[in-house]
């Protein structure tokens, strides 16, 4: 423990916690040139659970960024020794993969394309090559797998105590034994804001206060707990991760990171011992809930009880796998808490609930490799006010407000350890911690055969499986068990009727006197038009790039409802909050108020005329992107034209406390006229069919709106608007990117995202969405293309290619949406 050091009573930021987490913070603030910065932890640094982490460094991750942070880290580390003469045991030493299942296979060969297209040295190897750079592997049952030249692994308590040293040579104070108590806040202009902390110091009574600008809670496994008292909503629980460490074994030479995920394991050589991790199926939190334990007051460099009947599995695949293991005794068999979060994504950002309230922590078990890039990225933020680039993965924004539940993130922690070596198939569904959020349609659709899915805890019927089918899904990289299912849904909507839940997508009350100018303030479009009109408009930020995707209908002269997707409803309420100023208006949450559901097909007023006959349907009548209300049946609804599958058809709006009586009403007015009943999968193909951008994927906080092809939705010459300037700018600069659509030329492969997209034979970007196009007979994906310089129609001169599991396959591209491109149908 270092001698105690004076606090000061300001500071421009107080970091909390000393883990690898805080460190990179506190460093990376530093080198901003943030003098004032203090990091405060409550024992000693490294001591939660940074200390006994495996200290794998791996670079490439699920999407681009998260990808470019990972490589940021491994890049930092190596040049921090020189930085601050403490040595981080850095190593590249690679690291092998392992398929054992073709299915695995197929995966690890799609991440190996996904990895060119992100810059990052990637080789497929066959089982011999295997052997040749890992002579110790049992290659039974082997497939194949990957090889990763620049991985490696470093010593995480090292690499904690160089941050802070090269933050403290930088003038940040780095102070051991002080806990933060309490965090302040107060009230400035109707917002809650940061004002300080309260701190006691370890082992005497000693206590004071810090002001503060900016807090940034590294709390790791307390972090949950830290923001439960200002009402901060961080999802995370601790799990039990097992590991063992072998007597050292005579010749054992440097080996590469191996891991094995279809045995739960990975394998480390370290100082001439193996040491063998797992991230079994089901795991163990901790503290387990039922016994009511909290995490230890003097918890410090501690570890967990041994539950060597829970490891024995993984151990008895182990020496299988790794015969040399069957000799080598155990030096250490290690039990330590880590916290996962409820999507095995870690939080980072500015928490939505106070100003100046930032958050870095839940690194399921990767926080090693994350935590340079994080605290890169966080710094950014704090001093810019916005992400270097988009990382709505890890933005705490995605969090919905019931994810706090200590119940919900203990179940929830069960299955999330595992699933970080479970194969990750698409479309593959969350099995624990289900059935929180329903629809009012949710039993309805159950008996008619719904197979749901999960989005931001809304049980979602994503398919409908026909009489006497499993309801379940068979994951596969290939066409899974509800391939055809979707696909007639796909059709019902493309050729005659299909009616789908829509409740889950978010609701958003606007009222007041200055609504229409607050709304002309945010969005892109024109908010002045009649009551009655649906905008489609984008939220835009100064740079010009997209922080939300809506549609927004003014129901009277101060009172708009803004529609945006379900998993964004957080970031969406935040965005509004942060942008209302001086204005005179409310936001309200109004999804659960109404149910929704979307009646879609060439003959969809076939059905409506006869489910609300008193309302003329006639587009002369009720034109497409304007809302009525309407009588449905014997209740009231408001019948919204608009689509999001390219087809005729409207979204009715219905109170909660009518939905089962509207619902009967449509299907009873649907028997005769063959309507089908469809899932969420149906209205993604529909979708990316007709090139509708998916919020997320195709367009993000960094894709410019008239590169993403919505210029159409941004109306400059209305007056001063959010991001009015850069679209202005951009229009003289002229477009670096362009969003195209593509399709596959050969009908049997399938797209999901991250494909590598090859012009001319050089890879030039990536999938950002896909999906099979079931009347456009192939698989349709969406991609930035670079076009600095050219027209259209240059771009669209080249040749095209999407390489898929290593293997290239010819795609036709377009600018324009390939079903449909006048948009005729939907104005039928």
């Amino acid at each position: 423990m270092t001698e105690a050091k004076a606090i000061p009573g300001k500071a421009r930021a107080v970091v909390i916690g000393g883990g690898v987490a805080g460190c990179s913070v506190a460093y990376h603030l530093a080198k901003q040139g943030w003098k004032d910065v203090v990091l405060l932890e409550r024992k000693q640094l490294a001591c939660g659970t940074t200390w006994h982490a495996a200290g794998l460094i791996g670079q490439l991750r699920a999407t681009k960024n998260m990808t470019r942070l990972a490589k940021y880290s491994a890049d930092l580390y190596t040049r921090l020794e020189a930085e601050t003469g403490v040595a981080t045991g850095i190593r590249q030493c690679g690291s092998i993969s392992v398929a054992l299942t073709d299915e695995r296979l197929e995966e690890l060969h799609r991440s190996a394309s996904m990895a060119r297209a992100f810059d990052v040295d990637v080789e497929e190897i066959s089982p011999e090559e295997i052997k040749q750079r890992y002579e110790h592997i049992n290659l039974d049952g082997v497939a194949g797998g990957v090889w990763l030249p620049l991985d490696g692994q470093a010593d995480p308590a090292n690499i904690a105590q160089a941050l802070a040293k090269g933050a403290r040579q930088m003038g940040a104070k780095v102070i051991e034994g002080v806990k933060v108590t309490e965090i302040h806040e107060s009230v400035v202009a109707g917002q809650r804001i940061v004002s300080g902390v309260s701190w006691q110091r370890d082992g005497s009574g000693e206590s004071g206060t810090i002001d503060a600008e900016m807090v940034v809670n590294c709390g790791g496994m307390w972090a949950h707990e830290l923001g439960r008292q200002n009402g901060v909503n961080l999802p995370l629980h601790g799990c039990e991760h097992f590991y063992i460490v072998t007597e050292n074994i005579p010749g054992l030479a440097q080996l590469p990171v191996l891991r094995v995920p279809d045995e739960c394991a990975y394998y480390k050589e370290d100082a001439g011992k193996i040491l063998l991790g797992a991230f079994e199926p089901v795991s163990k939190p901790w503290p387990p809930l039922a016994s009511g334990e909290r995490i230890p007051e003097d918890f410090c460099f501690d570890q967990l009880p041994e539950d060597f009947d829970h490891f024995e599995p993984i151990l008895e695949d182990a020496v299988n796998r790794m015969p040399m293991l069957a000799e080598a005794g155990i030096h250490t068999f290690f039990n330590g808490p880590e916290s996962f979060t409820p999507d095995d994504a870690y939080h980072l950002g500015e928490a939505p609930e106070i100003r100046n309230y930032f958050v870095c922590c839940g690194f399921n078990s990767i926080g090693i490799q994350s935590a340079g890039g994080a605290g890169m990225a966080l710094a950014y933020w704090m001093e810019h006010g916005h992400p270097p680039f988009d990382l709505s993965d890890v933005d705490i924004r995605r969090m919905q407000p019931f994810m706090g539940n200590k119940t919900f993130v203990h179940e929830r922690a069960k299955e999330t350890l595992g699933l970080l070596y479970a194969d990750h198939f698409p479309y593959r569904q969350k099995a624990t911690a289900r059935g929180i959020r329903r629809s009012p349609f949710h039993e309805h659709l159950k008996t008619h055969g719904a197979v749901f899915g999960e989005a931001a805890g809304w049980e979602r019927a994503n398919w409908f499986a026909n009489e006497g089918e499993a309801r379940e899904y068979r994951y596969s990289w290939k066409r899974q068990n509800w391939f055809e299912n979707s696909a007639a849904e796909h059709r019902a909507v493309r050729e005659n009727i299909g009616m789908y839940d829509m409740s889950s997508f978010g609701k958003i009350r606007v009222d007041g006197r200055d609504a229409e100018a607050c709304l002309n303030h945010i969005c892109g479009a024109d908010m002045s038009v009649p009551a009655g009109r649906i905008v489609y408009t984008q939220f835009l930020n100064a740079r010009g790039g997209i922080e939300a995707d809506v549609t927004v209908t003014r129901l009277g002269e101060t009172s708009y409802l803004i529609v945006t997707p379900a998993a964004t409803m957080v970031r969406e309420m935040e965005w509004l909050a942060r942008h209302r100023g001086d204005f005179e208006v409310s936001f309200v949450d109004v999804t659960a108020g109404e149910g929704v559901l979307a009646v879609m097909g060439p003959n969809a007023r076939a059905v409506l005329q006869k489910a609300a006959p008193f309302h003329d349907w006639s587009s002369d009548h009720h034109p497409f992107g304007t809302a009525r209300q309407i009588e449905l049946g014997m209740g009231l609804a408001r019948a919204h034209r608009v689509s999001y599958v390219g087809e005729l058809g409207w979204e009715l709006y219905v109170s909660a406390d009518q939905c089962g009586h509207a619902f009967e009403t449509l299907m009873e007015a649907g028997e005769a006229e063959g309507m089908k009943l469809c899932g969420m999968h149906m209205m993604d193909s529909c979708r990316i069919e007709k090139a509708f951008r998916h919020f997320g994927h195709d367009i993000t906080s960094e894709d410019h709106v008239l590169e993403a092809g919505l210029g159409f939705a941004v109306k400059t010459a209305k007056e001063d608007f959010i991001g009015r300037d850069a679209v202005l700018r951009k229009k003289e600069e002229g477009l670096k990117l362009r969003l195209l659509q593509f399709r596959l030329t050969d009908p049997e492969p399938l797209l999901y995202h991250n494909e590598p997209v090859l012009r001319d034979g050089e890879i030039v970007g990536y999938i950002s969405s896909g999906n099979y196009g079931h009347t456009l007979g192939g698989a349709i994906g969406m991609g930035y293309v670079p076009c600095e310089g050219e027209s259209a129609q240059d771009v669209l001169a080249s040749s095209y290619e999407i390489e898929i599991a290593g293997t290239r396959v010819g795609a036709e591209a377009s600018l324009k949406p390939m079903h449909d491109p006048k948009a005729e149908r939907m104005k039928a």
